[in-house]
């Protein structure tokens, strides 16, 4: 099924990236969509901020445990037709996506992945860089701790782990010594926001 898919997206103008296991994704990749053949592969789906669809079984139990992480769920056999139609159904809830993120002295190029602070590069790790993308995108917001764990690093249950909170301090360090002081703010019980401190 999956070579079969393969051909029949990629012949209909869908750029397809095709692997035998989601672990197998590169960890740089962005796909727009994700197409899973088994509800289990959501254990293991750590695409962040990427919209889901299982071909599963075609059981109600499987089908609503599943809709519970996933975005969509068709159930085998399906129709090509009506995969297509709920993948561009996907696309269209899927907000705009902005290659440029232009916060006056912090621009992130998410087209070359360069995040500047003035005519200065700042250097950030993978996951470093998808937190702040994350926090850019709609800096007025308080994005929530969970929110963060499930869009930034494909948590799609609860994980007790530190893993945003060492995170978000590397950014802090990283724009405070490029001359952003405190445009990581830590919102005590809730999770992080993008501080500009020209807002006041």
């Amino acid at each position: 099924m999956r070579s079969f898919l393969e051909r029949q997206l990629t012949s209909d103008g869908f750029d397809v990236l095709s692997f035998e296991s989601v672990d197998q994704l590169p960890r740089a990749a962005e796909p727009d969509v994700l197409l899973l053949g088994d509800a289990a592969a959501l254990d293991r789906c750590v695409v962040p901020d990427c919209p889901v669809i299982v071909l599963g079984d075609a059981d109600a139990a499987a089908r609503v445990r599943a809709l519970a992480r996933a975005d969509d769920y068709l159930s085998r056999p399906f129709v090509y037709e009506e995969l297509v139609a709920r993948i561009h159904a996907v696309l269209r809830r899927r907000p705009a996506r902005l290659e440029v993120l232009d916060l006056g002295p912090l621009v992130i190029d998410r087209s070359a992945r360069r995040v500047t602070v003035g005519a200065h590069d700042v250097v950030l790790a993978a996951k470093e860089y998808a937190l702040l993308v994350k926090l850019a995108s709609d800096p007025e917001r308080v994005f929530g701790r969970e929110q963060l764990l499930r869009d930034v690093w494909g948590y799609r249950t609860y994980v007790p782990t530190r893993t945003l909170e060492s995170h978000a301090s590397r950014v802090r360090r990283k724009l405070a010594a490029a001359g952003l002081a405190g445009w990581v703010v830590n919102v005590w019980g809730v999770g992080y926001r993008l501080r500009d401190p020209s807002v006041g």
